[in-house]
């Protein structure tokens, strides 16, 4: 094993001894309340120093609440939180501060300083905490960009980056300074297959060659089951199960499978065929959203390259893609928010091009989104949030708005939660409102925009399951926006790949998982190509 790595913000102090230090971090007996709400009960955990743990768990199981205190910024209300050795109830803010700059964070939204360009965003920690003059600092963010592949980038600016980069970027800031310990905060949540498949790689070999103890929330089952050494199981506030992956695997829990068995994001299995014949293509059929040609530039950039794109009554449509590959400027080029520079954008069988500002709000009314969050009103009560559109586009008048809204509530089983606050139910609750409020207007189509993001498999079967149940039962036309390939698979009509901005594959889920193109199958079927990749690997090593 190499010298170890020296922390650049306390030099001073000996990094832990990954062989017989015994546990880098350890909770006993760990309690946490806000208010009357109880988060952690008697929480027990011990994490090892050079492994990976992942602790998975539902959402609103405490698992923020546990990465706070592995990380000093909450301390317990009773039961203790060893940090190196230290109890952190027993230190004083100073030394707390010295054991906390040996932990690196990586964040979940990135929390990269847009002014500042990517070198100086990497070199912050290094200068902030005077560990040395910013010419030096600047030098090792460039090694480290470097390692990361991005030694390209470092004058850019984060608004010129993917969400890959701002990722990897996030990922420099954390170690630059050579921390023990790096927490990561769903380090893959909306990244696509690809991606996602390159920043577990990532992590895996930062661990070893910056000697790292790596600490993951994570919802993703194929990243915990590829990389991880030790896996925390969650639930009401306790760890309920630990060990290595097969344990985990393996454990007779209820709880336990009922959270891996859930939607794996890598489980690809292809939608049975049951489209007729009489459904292929003709020249005739009228579609409710049809882009022929359709090309758009930013400046110099070509976003869309020429795009050809159709979505049929009734059916549901997935647009899958990478990062940057131009999905949401199709989306806004559909509600008429933009504009192309050529080729034509047919939506209900009307050209977008010959439609004024008036006509597209009208347009946009018979159109429901759903966002990633399901951005209520907090301040209303379900009842209102649903009946919001109604009361705010004057639709109609308070009789009928009443008999709709009771209506929609009960055909979404949501009548015993009507009159509840928005900020008192779950996060599935929340998403089946939100849905509730999109179908109030009685919209043609439906837009989804990457629904099972950062959502536990438990709720991302939940709300997988939400949009078959609406498109069985509502008369609408539905888009999904999505990274979640296996979600796709299950669940669409018609999937459309964009590549670059080109649409490279449409058809079928069938269609595209027996496609020949490289492009999408690598994209489809990532998991398994970088298992490929890793086992070839081996076999030279």
């Amino acid at each position: 094993m190499s010298e170890p790595r020296q922390n650049l913000l306390v030099p001073n102090a000996a990094r832990w001894d990954v062989e017989e230090g015994g546990p880098i971090i350890e909770l006993t007996d760990v309690h946490k309340s806000f208010g009357d709400n109880k988060v952690l009960r008697g929480l027990n955990l011990t994490i090892e120093p050079g492994k990976i743990t992942i602790i998975i768990g539902a959402s609103g199981s405490g698992k923020s609440v546990l990465i706070k205190h592995m990380n000093g910024l909450l301390r317990p209300d009773a039961g203790q939180v060893q940090l190196f050795g230290d109890d952190v109830s027993r230190l004083s803010g100073p030394e707390l501060d010295e054991l906390r700059k040996r932990v690196g964070t990586m964040f979940q939204n990135y929390a990269l300083f847009d002014s500042m360009s990517v070198e100086d965003n990497v070199a912050f920690p290094l200068v902030e905490n005077k560990a040395m003059g910013r010419p030096r600092a600047l030098e090792l963010a460039g090694e480290v960009l470097e390692d990361l592949g991005l030694g390209h980038a470092v004058k850019q600016f984060p608004s010129t980056l993917s969400g890959g980069m701002k990722k990897r970027v996030s990922l420099a800031r954390a170690i630059v300074s050579n921390p023990e310990v790096v927490l990561f905060d769903e380090p893959t949540t909306g990244l696509d297959p690809v991606m996602m498949e390159f920043v577990d790689q990532m992590i895996e070999d930062i661990t070893d060659k910056y000697q790292l103890t790596s600490v993951l929330i994570s919802h993703d089952l194929a990243t915990i089951f590829r990389i991880a050494d030790r896996v925390a199981v969650l639930h009401g506030g306790e760890i309920i199960a630990f060990g290595d992956p097969e344990k985990i695997q393996n454990i007779d829990d209820e709880r336990v499978q009922k959270l891996i068995g859930g939607a794996s994001k890598s489980d690809i299995r292809v939608r049975g065929a049951d489209l007729s014949e009489d459904d292929e293509e003709s020249e005739d059929e009228n579609y409710v959203v049809e882009m022929k040609d359709v090309v758009k530039s930013f400046g110099s950039t070509r976003v869309l390259k020429g795009i050809n794109f159709l979505v049929r009554h009734r059916e549901l449509t997935t647009l899958i893609g990478g990062s940057g590959a131009g999905k949401s400027v199709m989306m806004r080029h559909l509600l008429g928010l933009l504009h192309p520079d050529e080729g034509e954008v047919t939506v209900f069988q009307r050209s977008l091009k010959t439609m004024g500002e008036a006509d597209l709000r009208l347009l946009r009314t018979q159109i429901g989104m759903l966002f990633q969050h399901a951005a209520l009103f907090d301040s209303m009560s379900v009842r209102d949030n649903v009946a919001f559109p109604l009361v705010e586009r004057r639709v109609c008048g308070f009789k009928e708005a009443h008999e709709r809204v009771d209506d929609i509530l009960e055909r979404l089983h949501l009548t015993d939660i009507a009159d509840a606050s928005a900020v008192g139910i779950s996060s599935g609750q929340a998403k089946r409102v939100s849905l509730a409020r999109a179908l109030i207007t009685n919209p043609k189509l439906l837009i989804f925009d990457e629904p099972t993001t950062g959502q536990d498999p438990i709720m991302s079967q939940y709300v997988e399951d939400m949009i078959v149940e609406v498109q069985e039962n509502f008369e609408v036309t539905t888009i999904v926006i999505s990274h979640d390939m296996a979600s796709a698979f299950r669940t669409a009509d018609r999937v459309a790949m964009l590549y670059a901005g080109e649409i490279i594959a449409f058809g079928t889920p069938q269609d595209l998982a027996a496609s020949k193109d490289e492009r999408v199958y690598n994209f489809v079927y990532a998991a398994d190509v970088a298992a490929q990749e890793r086992d070839r690997k081996e076999k030279r090593g």
